[in-house]
């Protein structure tokens, strides 16, 4: 079975496979597939991008409700764990004490 597949476009600087409609329908488990691989799909309709097919975070286990607005379009997966060591170790931001007494105390206010 050969695929016909429009040339590979870049995307955050990896390669990101193209594919029309029509071949998609054609092809959906081959293509959903890929995806489960790790390989992200551009859907063109008349050769113009108008979604992509991702593949989800295999390292994380995540809850229904968080994959539900995933689909939606609501929030994005993280593509990788957060290095909490490197986060840690930037440098902290420099507010004087009392601004944050005061922003504090401002949120208290509007509850």
């Amino acid at each position: 079975m050969a695929l016909h597949i429009l040339p590979d476009y870049v995307h955050n600087v990896h390669v990101m496979q193209s594919v029309n409609i029509v071949e998609l329908r054609r092809n959906l488990s081959v293509y959903l597939r890929r995806a489960r691989q790790g390989e992200e799909i551009l859907v063109r309709q008349r050769n113009l991008p108008i979604a992509r097919i991702v593949p989800l975070s295999k390292s994380e286990d995540y809850d229904e409700e968080l994959l539900d607005r995933a689909a939606q379009g609501l929030l994005r997966l993280p593509r990788k764990r957060l290095d909490w060591k490197a986060f840690f170790a930037l440098p902290a931001p420099d507010v004087p004490l009392g601004k944050i007494w005061t922003a504090i105390e401002a949120e208290r206010e509007e509850d």
